[in-house]
């Protein structure tokens, strides 16, 4: 069981008050993560990466223990505490300004 931490305002689109758990076959990628999710959400579809290039959007950011995935490649294998449940993937809406 893979789990899933979003932003506020994507956890109320999606209608969840805590993370989400997703079911995933194959390796542990943001891709395999995001096409779950979105086919779990449908309403999360564009929300988090482009409906037509899939890729990530401005100010959304991924983390995976710990570290910062949002330039990594999307079918990199993310880590084993990640793919094992022990650690969440987190969905984080970026913050800019000045």
């Amino acid at each position: 069981m893979i789990r899933v931490v979003l932003p506020f305002h994507l956890r109320n689109l999606a209608k969840e008050n805590k993370e989400i758990q997703l079911d995933i076959d194959g390796p542990i990628t943001q891709r395999a993560i995001l096409d779950a999710l979105e086919a779990a959400y449908p309403m999360l579809r564009g929300t988090i990466r482009d409906h037509s290039t899939h890729k990530r959007r401005d100010f959304i950011r991924f983390f995976a223990a710990g570290q910062d995935w949002s330039h990594a490649a999307p079918d990199a294998p993310l880590p084993e505490t990640v793919a094992n449940g022990t650690e969440p993937f987190r969905i984080i809406g970026a913050m800019a300004g000045g």
